[in-house]
């Protein structure tokens, strides 16, 4: 047929079932098991099918099914559930703190919306719905990719397949955002020769809206309708026009849509010519560049993500001029001043580096664990080159996980009779978590949730060996594949190859001795590859053909297409969660923390989150925070102490089982995992402190508009520092006993006016351990002058350094050193 049109013919509910479609339309019911409760039990084959899509299941359901519930007690809880959605609403009408704009280039909040690939977009998803738990005063914007991220296909050789499907936003929980006439919302950001139209579509997750952009237009070429296509498209110009449409796009939705937010919060650097379009805008409302440029940076917050330099996005020189090419003059400033603001040198040549641009724009930034605070600030050190590493201005907040989406229901109802009703409310408070008092009922639910990720490891295998032809007898093994009486040990993460999915099989001969000893194991094992990560897709090969090599396919098994459903199973279901990075390269991960919550232990190395959170007691290590001098040594390394902690704690713990049933000494374990875990690393505990953040961004921005005047002169006066130099006169090396040493520093040049309140001569001493101390030098009849011993006795080195501060957050901009 030829075709004219599409209709999607939206349900007549029954009028006692209209609160369905409430519920349908936000993302609330997601993390509250009653409201999920009620769509699956319209259809649950659909429900699975759809992969818990209310929006399609409503759409598909029999109406005849949907007449026979009225005749029972369903409206009754369809109502009540209405109702606590409702109340939730209500109770976060009046917000909190400065309306903020968090950009994300991908957000996972739940299986049947697939527009992210792993753990950052988990991480925004879980970020957005603990704002809204916690009544913030937030604002999501994204890209709704109409053919989202692929689905894998697994080879019966473990060759990755990607499959893509396309999105219809009638079906899933997304309504079109309209202007105040009522019509479709347009905005342009202007391409080398034309202009990109863009819509959007808003997803309501709690009291929080998220505004996903969408190019998928009539009104555009077939070629830029597939730039919102798929998410991390290849190819560095399908890339910059992808963090056009984030960043630019983005904030011109904002503005018309009449918000005006204080602060901007990049989730990651893909969403930072946000900054540039900032300074645009207020250049054209008659601010000098420097001051545009300040105003823009006050309420500017950025998180990075990975400290991996080739994680951070970068782009050749002209294509940056093929697509920004006079940008720099609606920003009233000059080619080289706009390059510079995202410039870096590679071996190769120049680039401009996103992540540079979202530092130079933003007052504050921070890496999402406590180490990778540590190695962002020495990855970007050569950005501030004369401030001390301590100084650089990145600092940190630890990831969490949205309790309510990852916590199994029957555990969360269990806990909550366990711990108290405060825990409900508090899950962020480490008083809340009353593990001790979890013993028979928990570990049975548990060996229930084993029982259940063994049930689905056997359906999705035996779906696997059926799509690729194998055998009767492969399908009939596939139905009788692992134990769920034997300890079970999850692997699920992006395959890349810093995460060592192989490492396992680093020693082959031992890794048998302990699968054929006297206590049995078994491993489940899931991932993608990034779909151009060739040496990725090869490790996830490499994998499968090892298991098959050593006739382990009883004890280990890969599937396919690892979301956030089949994540929710493994976090579930598994006893320990395993978690083998190259250390430091793993910035935070969140995978283990879901599992933690669920009363299952990590087995990891000491990298990201587990490196602040493991105290002995709560769980594993993996090798020691050692550095070593190469790749192959520290693979060895860690492989080994992998054996070891299998063979010496983890397997003789998990049997040393009493007349219970279970171990008591696991469960103990588990108790202290809860209480640390739980609380300290809940979204609700990231979402506090970033809104400190926000609070303090939204000071910050508010203040720099009250001293537009102050900045104007400061920035003015700032070439005059060039003509500075300091001179100090020191006794060099010194042993004091008893007696301070003095220290003399003479400012040669004139200091100008406007930066003289801001300008101090500081002694700056370093002990030999690493701690620092700044001591300002007093001014005397002649430069400035200091007598000092240390506190303590030691072994020290120090300098002499004129230091610009911030006048807004009094941070050191700029060093000179005597």
């Amino acid at each position: 047929m030829r075709i004219l049109g599409h209709i999607t013919a939206m349900p007549q509910l029954p009028e006692p079932l209209w609160g369905l479609k409430e519920l349908a339309y936000n993302l609330w019911w997601s993390w509250n098991p009653e409201a999920a409760e009620l769509f699956q039990e319209v259809d649950p084959l659909l429900w699975k099918r759809f992969r818990g899509n209310p929006v399609k299941l409503l759409l598909e359901a029999d109406p005849a099914r949907l007449e026979a519930l009225t005749a029972t007690s369903y409206p009754a809880r369809v109502q009540a559930v209405v109702a606590a959605l409702r109340a939730y609403l209500k109770a976060r009408e009046v917000k909190r703190g400065p309306l903020t704009a968090y950009f994300s280039a991908e957000y996972g909040f739940h299986s049947s919306l697939p527009i992210y690939s792993g753990g950052l977009g988990v991480l925004a998803g879980d970020h957005v719905k603990a704002a809204s738990d916690l009544g913030l005063n937030l604002v999501g914007v994204g890209i709704f990719y109409h053919e989202g991220y692929f689905h894998q296909r697994l080879s019966k050789e473990g060759a990755q397949v990607e499959v893509y499907e396309t999105l219809h936003p009638e079906e899933l929980p997304l309504l079109p955002v309209q202007d105040r006439e009522g019509r479709p919302l347009r905005v342009g950001v202007e391409f080398p020769g034309r202009t990109v139209w863009l819509a959007a579509y808003r997803v309501q997750v709690g009291a929080v809206p998220v505004y996903l952009l969408t190019a998928n237009l009539p009104e555009n070429a077939p070629e830029d309708q597939a730039i919102t296509a798929r998410l991390y498209a290849p190819g560095l110009e399908m890339r910059i026009q992808q963090e056009m449409v984030l960043g630019i796009g983005g904030v011109r939705l904002l503005r018309a849509l009449g918000l005006a937010p204080e602060v901007y919060h990049m989730n990651e650097g893909h969403s930072a010519f946000l900054g540039l379009e900032r300074v645009r805008e207020l250049v054209a409302e008659g601010h000098p560049f420097p001051v545009a440029l300040e105003l823009a940076r006050a309420g500017a917050l950025f998180t990075t993500h990975t400290p991996v330099p080739a994680g951070h996005d970068a782009f050749p020189l002209d294509l940056v001029e093929r697509y920004l090419g006079g940008f720099w003059e609606r920003m009233g400033t000059d080619r080289e001043s706009f390059l510079a603001l995202g410039l870096e040198e590679k071996p190769w040549g120049k680039v401009f580096s996103m992540s540079n641009l979202a530092l130079k724009t933003s007052a504050q930034a921070g890496g999402v664990s406590r180490l990778h605070g540590h190695v962002s600030r020495e990855m970007f050190h050569h950005l501030w080159p004369d401030l001390l590493l301590e100084e650089v201005p990145i600092g940190h907040v630890t990831n969490g996980v949205h309790t309510w989406t990852f916590l199994h229901p029957r555990l969360r109802k269990h806990y909550a009779e366990v711990f108290g009703p405060e825990w409900l409310t508090r899950p962020e408070d480490p008083a809340t978590w009353k593990a001790e008092g979890l013993g028979e009922e928990f570990w049975g639910i548990h060996k229930d949730l084993r029982a259940e990720l063994v049930r689905e490891v056997r359906a999705r295998l035996y779906e696997q060996r059926r799509r690729n032809g194998e055998s009767p007898s492969r399908l009939r093994e596939a139905e009788r594949i692992l134990d769920p009486e034997v300890l079970t040990i999850g692997f699920a993460r992006r395959f890349a190859t810093y995460k060592r999915g192989v490492l396992l099989f680093k020693d082959p001969e031992r890794l048998l001795r302990i699968l054929r000893g006297p206590y049995p194991v078994q491993f489940v094992f899931a991932g993608k590859a990034h779909p151009k990560d060739e040496p990725g897709k090869a490790y996830l090969q490499e994998l499968f053909a090892k298991i098959r090599e050593y006739g382990l396919e009883d004890r280990m098994v890969v599937l396919e297409d690892y979301d956030m459903y089949l994540a929710r199973v493994l976090v579930h279901g598994s006893d320990v969660w395993l978690n083998t990075p190259r250390r430091p390269m793993e910035a935070s991960g969140t995978s283990g923390m879901k599992a933690a919550i669920n009363g299952v232990l990590n087995l990891s190395v000491l990298d990201g989150w587990w490196a602040e959170a493991y105290n002995g007691k709560n769980g594993f290590a993996i090798g020691d925070e050692r550095t070593y001098e190469s790749e192959e040594a520290q693979d060895m390394a860690d492989a080994q102490a992998l054996y070891d902690a299998l063979e010496g704690e983890v397997l003789p713990l998990f049997y040393a089982k009493g007349p219970e049933g279970y171990s008591s000494g696991w469960l103990s374990m588990v108790q202290e995992s809860l209480r640390t875990v739980g609380p300290r690393f809940s979204a609700a505990r990231m979402v506090r402190d970033y809104a400190e953040l926000y609070e303090r961004g939204g000071r910050w921005a508010r203040e720099a508009w009250e001293q537009k005047t102050l900045l104007e002169e400061f920035y003015r006066a700032l070439p005059a520092l060039e003509r500075l130099a300091l001179r100090a006169e020191t006794p060099g090396d010194l042993t004091l006993n008893g007696v301070p040493m003095s220290v003399r520093a003479f400012v040669e040049g004139e200091m100008p006016v406007a930066l003289r309140p801001f300008l101090e001569v500081q002694l700056v001493v370093r002990r030999s351990s690493g701690s620092l101390e700044l001591v300002p030098m007093e001014p005397g009849a002649e430069g400035y002058q200091l007598s000092y011993r240390p506190a303590r006795p030691g072994s020290y080195a120090y300098g002499i350094r004129l230091a610009l501060k911030h006048p807004l957050t009094g941070r050191v901009l700029w060093a000179r050193w005597a």
